[in-house]
């Protein structure tokens, strides 16, 4: 994932045979090379890499359960956020130098988009389980457009931390804290015996700056999107967000220099971040209210900073 991550949990005894740290560890660190190798793209032999470069329409492409579940979750979240994540916007993530591919160092054509758009599409990909059975059926992909291109790193780190998150649980652990390059899951209470608790950074450019809000991470997933660090200059030294717009078919350009998700998993917290971020500040809020989402966003106004916050928001800073 190109990151590290940070495991806090309270061991108070009550819990036989719990094993040594050390062995927690080494099973952490296979549960997400397993992750990786089923949907990282930037390991060429993984699962991901394999149905990209597998370019049969309409055939069966056997999956993971775990990759299948991820992608699935795609495709409801860009319907959440009216089309603005998109899981199959890998071809122009990568044509404009913020995928596995060498970064560009001048904007892309017109011609080159429009190529690259052709192989982009949500419609364009299914996911199912043979015979429909979700329990015991293989899981598997297909294609309906033989170059599209699946990426999914706006969701499967998310999805990381929340298999870590089940791993402690299968343990009989009750509170924890886990942290996957930013991407959050809190369960249960801290030493002090109250909710962990999360800073939201100001945007600046530098990390550990300022906190513009302190928030109680009690059983929920937590992730943040914003543009004000990964980001490339074009020829004419205008800065170009990482975020691609599927209907822009370019990145983004609008004044929300981060967004803060927060949902019962930290995946869907993962792919709802983005999105959202797609959309800029209105657009983003309307939909949280009519989703009923817990949102904080950051914007920026010249050279100040102003934070809204959807309702369920407030409500979860007031618990």
């Amino acid at each position: 994932m190109g990151t590290t991550y940070h495991v806090k949990y309270i061991d108070d005894g009550s819990i036989k045979n719990l094993p040594i740290p050390e062995a927690i560890q080494k099973e952490l660190d296979e549960l997400l090379k397993e992750v990786n190798n089923q949907m990282s793209t930037y390991q060429r032999e993984s699962q991901i890499s394999q149905f990209n470069q597998y370019d049969t329409v309409d055939s069966s492409f056997s999956v993971a359960k775990d990759f299948a579940l991820v992608v699935e979750e795609g495709i409801r979240l860009n319907k959440v956020t009216d089309g603005a994540l998109d899981i199959t916007i890998g071809p122009l993530v990568n044509l404009w130098g913020f995928g596995p591919d060498k970064r560009l160092n001048k904007v892309p054509t017109a011609e080159q988009i429009a190529e690259r758009a052709k192989s982009v599409g949500i419609e364009k990909l299914i996911v199912g389980f043979e015979n429909n059975d979700r329990q015991n059926g293989n899981a598997f992909l297909q294609k309906k457009e033989p170059n599209l291109y699946v990426d999914l790193s706006s969701i499967a780190k998310g999805f990381g931390v929340d298999k870590v998150a089940d791993y402690l649980n299968s343990l009989g652990l009750e509170n924890y804290l886990v942290e996957i390059g930013g991407e959050i899951y809190g369960k249960g209470n801290n030493l002090k015996k109250q909710p962990w608790t999360i800073a939201i950074e100001k945007p600046e450019f530098t990390q550990g700056t300022s906190v513009q809000i302190a928030v109680p991470l009690h059983n929920l997933g937590m992730a943040t999107s914003g543009n004000y660090r990964n980001y490339f200059e074009d020829e004419q030294g205008n800065r170009l967000s990482h975020i691609i717009d599927p209907k822009m078919l370019r990145p983004i350009s609008h004044n929300l220099a981060s967004i803060t998700v927060f949902a019962p998993t930290t995946m869907t917290a993962d792919g709802l971040s983005t999105g959202l971020f797609v959309l800029g500040a209105d657009k983003a809020l309307e939909v949280a209210e009519r989703e009923k989402l817990a949102v904080f966003l950051i914007i920026k106004n010249g050279q100040e900073y102003e934070t809204k916050m959807s309702s369920e928001f407030k409500k979860l800073i007031k618990e």
